[in-house]
């Protein structure tokens, strides 16, 4: 495990699962890749390092990439800082922030909170500017830059534990008694800290709620096996795995109560994108007639898409799906098709779980009015 040699930089809340720590150095992040079997952090202190950890999916849950891309920018600016750069100047930087933001957004397509993270701290980093009255900038300016950036980052972070902790308040009075189903994983190792869909379950446990946890494995990449598993038995939280296909048999047997998934992608007519196989839940819960719900912030929605048609959807390597834990599972001969999200019409959603409010359907007159705190 990587140690950290300075003070950890945290919010207010600190969750007894760390998806990350954030030290004046670097960033390290928990490689979600090697978990169960292994905790180790990778050290990401530079620009290229944490768009890696991106990337190559180390960290994964879209607020936790959203916050990861926002300590990013503050860690590229700080890599400037170091360099041996003559003259600075604020084209120079505004050119400088350009490039980062690009390298950030190229890591990962289809979750929002990246490009949320990186536009908002792009407005931080231009009101700063703004002030200057100078073109040509000294190390001193250079420096107030990097601390108003770090708050930046720092309050992206302790907004999304924030708001974790409000859906969680909010999602647990609709959750039943039984057994739950979720997809994926939606924990602290999927944001900032407590979780989305899961911090729901996680608050409804904690009150009392005699609830176990049907937790879908999550082919390819087995985040529920691997990592909502690992958390569940952390929190002292009865649950089971399950594979995939199995849900709706689990269904027809009645032995599902509910569903709670998290999402990457929200659009003003509540279709929701999120971890591929979400959709075909979303389909068997209706025919069931089981409640699903979505539980995510309010910075997963894009309402400048109108519908799911729009979302793009990143297309991965076959190879997760020929290989798994390391060792090929397909004829060397095989294909693999590896879409890592689907699209669930909003019409198949229950409600939707915000940090400001419990959005039900018709979405395309709620969710403006909820976001928008117009009760």
């Amino acid at each position: 495990m990587s140690k950290a040699s300075a003070k950890p930089i945290k919010p207010l809340h600190t969750d007894s699962i760390r998806t990350f720590y954030w030290t004046e150095d670097a960033l390290f992040v928990l490689d979600q890749r090697r978990l169960p079997l292994k905790e180790e952090y990778f050290r990401a202190d530079s620009l290229e390092k944490v768009r890696k950890s991106i990337r190559d999916m180390l960290v994964r849950g879209a607020p936790a990439i959203g916050i990861v891309a926002a300590i990013g920018v503050y860690i590229a600016f700080r890599e400037l800082s170091k360099k041996a750069v003559s003259k600075i100047t604020k084209a120079y930087l505004d050119k400088y922030m350009k490039r980062v933001k690009d390298r950030l957004s190229s890591s990962r397509p289809t979750a929002v909170n990246l490009f949320w993270a990186l536009s908002r701290m792009e407005k931080i980093y231009k009101e700063f500017m703004s002030n200057l009255t100078s073109e040509e900038l000294d190390k001193k300016v250079l420096s107030n830059l990097l601390m108003v950036l770090r708050d930046g980052a720092l309050g992206i972070w302790q907004e999304d534990i924030t708001s974790n902790l409000k859906m969680a308040e909010l999602g647990a009075s609709l959750l039943p008694e039984g057994w739950i189903l979720t997809h994926c994983n939606t924990g602290a190792l999927a944001t900032g800290g407590y979780g989305t869909a899961l911090g729901v379950i996680r608050r409804a446990f904690e009150v009392g709620k005699r609830i176990s946890v049907l937790i879908d494995e999550t082919r390819p990449y087995l985040q529920g096996a691997r990592l909502t598993a690992w958390e569940l038995s952390k929190l002292k939280i009865p649950g089971m795995i399950i594979t995939d296909n199995s849900a709706g048999f689990l269904m027809q047997k009645g032995m599902v109560q509910a569903v709670i998934v998290g999402a990457d992608r929200i659009t003003l007519n509540g279709d929701t994108a999120n971890k591929i196989g979400t959709y075909s839940l979303a389909v068997l819960a209706n025919f069931h007639q089981i409640p699903f719900y979505v539980c995510a912030p309010s910075s997963t929605f894009d309402l400048g898409m109108s519908s799911g048609k729009e979302i793009p959807i990143e297309e991965r390597s076959a190879e997760e799906v020929l290989y798994c834990t390391g060792k090929r599972i397909a004829p060397m001969q095989a294909k693999a098709l590896n879409f890592s999200f689907d699209v669930t019409p909003g019409s198949l959603i229950s409600a939707i779980i915000t940090e400001k409010g419990i959005i039900y359907p018709p979405y395309e007159e709620n969710i403006k009015r909820v976001l928008e705190n117009r009760l």
